[in-house]
């Protein structure tokens, strides 16, 4: 397996550690709170690239891949 690989994977069970979300997988926060997070400044670190790619993912209609990932692994 990939690095790639494995960083989906992993996104695919990281919940929100703090916060109004707390608990939730990162992939099912609602889409606004994202963009208000992102353009408020995501953290630093690991969980600032997961929530950047959380945006991606939303802004490109690919939840869906990470929730069967999430199922499958």
């Amino acid at each position: 397996m990939d690095k790639n690989q494995q960083k989906l994977i992993d996104l695919a069970h990281t919940k929100m550690p703090f916060g109004k979300y707390e608990g939730y997988y990162l992939i099912d926060i609602p889409e606004y709170y994202i963009v208000w997070y992102r353009n408020k400044g995501l953290p630093k670190g690991t969980l600032g690239d997961q929530l950047q790619l959380v945006y991606e993912l939303k802004l490109n209609g690919l939840e869906d891949l990470i929730r069967n990932i999430r199922k499958k692994f």
